[in-house]
C-alpha cells in the first residue's frame, strides 16, 4: 500500500459532551502508523462538547466553531474544506461507527483505486424510527440511479480529497454524499463495518426529519436526471396534460357537431383546464432552464459562517485560536 502524508478525520458534533474525549481516543488506537488530523465541527453546541474538545490539547485535534446552528451537511461541508488530508474520512461524533474500521477501508481504496469506500452497518443499534427512513430510501436509490448500494446513510465514509470536496452539501445531502459522487462519476465499493449503541447524549434524528430526506432525494434524483434540460421532464409533463385536454375537446367538438350539448358537462372544464396546465408546465420548463444557470453551486458561497478556528500546536502550550 502507497504511503499517505496526511489523512483527514472530518466529525459534525452538536451537543456530544461526553462522546468527544472517547471518540479521539479510538481514533488515535485506531489510526496508529498514520499522520492524520481529527477536524471537530462544533455545529453551535449548547453543552459543554467545545470545552471538552478545547481540554484535550491534543497536535492532531482542529476544532471548527460555527457562529450558529446551520445542521449536520453544512457544518460537514466546513470540514472538508478546511481539512488538508489526501484522503478524507467523515464519521459520525456519536461513537456508534468505529474508528478501527477506517484502515482496512482506506486499504481498499487505495489497492483498488476506489474513489469512496463507505459503511455497511452490520447489527444496527438504532430504533425503528431511524431505520425505516433509511431502508426506504435506500430502495428508492437503488430502483431509480445506477447506484447499487446497501446503506447510503452509513455515516463512515473514506473518501479521496478530491471526491469530497467537489459534493454538493446544505439541506440533508450529507445522507447522500455517495450518490452524488456517483452523479459526478465517482468509483464506489462498500464493506461491512460495526456499529454500536450510542453511550452519550440523546439522538438528533426525529420522524420530521424523514420528510427532508424524502424530498432531498427527490431533488438529487431531479437534479441527476434533468438538471442541465429541466424542460425535457416539465415539457414531458406539459405535452401530456395538453395532449389529454386536447382529445378530451376534439371529441366534445365532434358530440357538438353531432347536435349534443356539451356546455353544461364537466369533461368541458376539464379539457380546458389540462390544455392551461399542460401551457402552464411548458412555462415553468423554460424559466427553470433559465434558473439552473444561477443553479446554487454557481454562487460561489458556503452555506456556513464560522466564528473561529482553534489548533492545538504543542501538548505544553495553550490553545492557538485563529479568528475567521
Amino acid at each position: 500500500m502507497q504511503s499517505i502524508r496526511l489523512l483527514s478525520v472530518v466529525i459534525p458534533v452538536y451537543n456530544e459532551e461526553g462522546n468527544t474525549s472517547l471518540l479521539t481516543e479510538a481514533i488515535e488506537n485506531g489510526l496508529k502508523g498514520y499522520r492524520y488530523e481529527i477536524i471537530y465541527v462544533d455545529d453551535f453546541s449548547s453543552d459543554n462538547t467545545r470545552e471538552e474538545i478545547k481540554s484535550l490539547n491534543n497536535p492532531n485535534v482542529v476544532l471548527v466553531e460555527l457562529k450558529r446552528n446551520y445542521g449536520q451537511s453544512s457544518a460537514l461541508a466546513a470540514g472538508i474544506d478546511y481539512a488538508r488530508g489526501e484522503y478524507i474520512i467523515t464519521m459520525d461524533g456519536d461513537m456508534q461507527n468505529d474508528p478501527s474500521d477506517i484502515p482496512r477501508m482506506l486499504e481498499l481504496a487505495i489497492d483498488e483505486d476506489w474513489d469512496l469506500v463507505t459503511g455497511i452497518r452490520q447489527k444496527r443499534k438504532d430504533n425503528f424510527i431511524r431505520i425505516l427512513p433509511s431502508k426506504i430510501a435506500n430502495y428508492i436509490i437503488r430502483k431509480a440511479t445506477n447506484l447499487h448500494i446497501t446503506d447510503a446513510g452509513c455515516a463512515l465514509k473514506v473518501m479521496t480529497s478530491e471526491t469530497a470536496k467537489a459534493i454538493p452539501l446544505y439541506g440533508e445531502l450529507h445522507r447522500f454524499i455517495a450518490l452524488n459522487a456517483h452523479i459526478d462519476g465517482a468509483r464506489i465499493t462498500e464493506i461491512p463495518v460495526k456499529h454500536h449503541a450510542r453511550k452519550f447524549g440523546v439522538s438528533k434524528y426525529g420522524l420530521g426529519r424523514t420528510f427532508k430526506v424524502m424530498n432531498d432525494l427527490l431533488l438529487i434524483i431531479f437534479q441527476r436526471k434533468y438538471l442541465q434540460k429541466p424542460l425535457y421532464l416539465f415539457g414531458n409533463m406539459g405535452m401530456l396534460f395538453f395532449g389529454v385536454g386536447l382529445l378530451i375537446n376534439v371529441y366534445l367538438i365532434i358530440l357538438k357537431l353531432m347536435g349534443n350539448d356539451i356546455g353544461t358537462r364537466p369533461l368541458l372544464l376539464l379539457g380546458v383546464l389540462l390544455i392551461l396546465v399542460g401551457i402552464q408546465f411548458f412555462t415553468i420548463g423554460i424559466v427553470t432552464d433559465l434558473l439552473m444557470r444561477t443553479y446554487y453551486e454557481s454562487q460561489n458561497k458556503t452555506p456556513y459562517n464560522i466564528r473561529k478556528i482553534t489548533t492545538f500546536e504543542t501538548r505544553e502550550k495553550e490553545p492557538v485560536l485563529h479568528v475567521s
